[in-house]
């Protein structure tokens, strides 16, 4: 008998194929006057269904915190569609930055070069935004923890931002569900 695994939504590891993908679908495979499946299947979206010794789930050190083992940092990258003399309406004429989030200096976040072009400040803010993204996360964490320390002598303007930082964090943590929740 066989039981799931993994769960619908949930990021694994692929082996044979080497990369990450999104648990799409579950199939179970049943036989007749069973009440449990014979075996699992898992629908990634990579041409085939993968059996639970094929996937491996993420796993995160919760005790690490957000930022102690990640540096998102802010590359700059060539400008492969414009030369430095067409833009120098830019911030940095010949560049754009690429928010990177691996340690090996790839991965992580581009903008297209239309979007770039279009208000290349914008486009600069956010990438420093997304760059210091977890530093924030971690500053909403640590005031939410210090929030519930002191919550009986803790001002009413810090206590309404600790429930902000709050949702925030959980926003970032909670996996989606495979289905939106209804209002009822």
């Amino acid at each position: 008998m066989a039981k799931a695994v993994f769960h619908k939504n949930q990021r694994v590891y692929v082996k044979p194929v080497g990369t990450w993908a999104v648990i799409e679908q579950i199939k179970p495979q049943w036989v007749k006057n069973m009440e449990e499946p014979l075996r699992i299947f898992y629908e990634v979206g990579l041409g085939r269904d993968f059996a639970a010794n094929e996937l491996s789930g993420e796993e995160r050190d919760k005790s690490a915190g957000p930022v102690k083992h990640q540096n998102w940092r802010i590359m700059r990258t060539k400008n492969k569609w414009q030369s430095p003399e067409e833009c120098t309406h830019h911030p940095f004429p010949g560049t754009f930055p690429v928010v990177v989030t691996d340690a090996q200096d790839w991965g992580g976040w581009r903008t297209p070069g239309a979007e770039y072009d279009r208000d290349p400040h914008a486009i600069e803010m956010q990438a420093r935004i997304m760059a210091n993204g977890l530093r924030l996360l971690h500053i909403a964490e640590r005031i939410t923890e210090f929030a519930k320390k002191d919550a009986g002598d803790a001002p009413a303007e810090l206590v309404e931002l600790a429930r902000e930082a709050r949702d925030i964090s959980r926003f970032v943590h909670d996996i989606p569900s495979a289905s939106p929740k209804t209002a009822e």
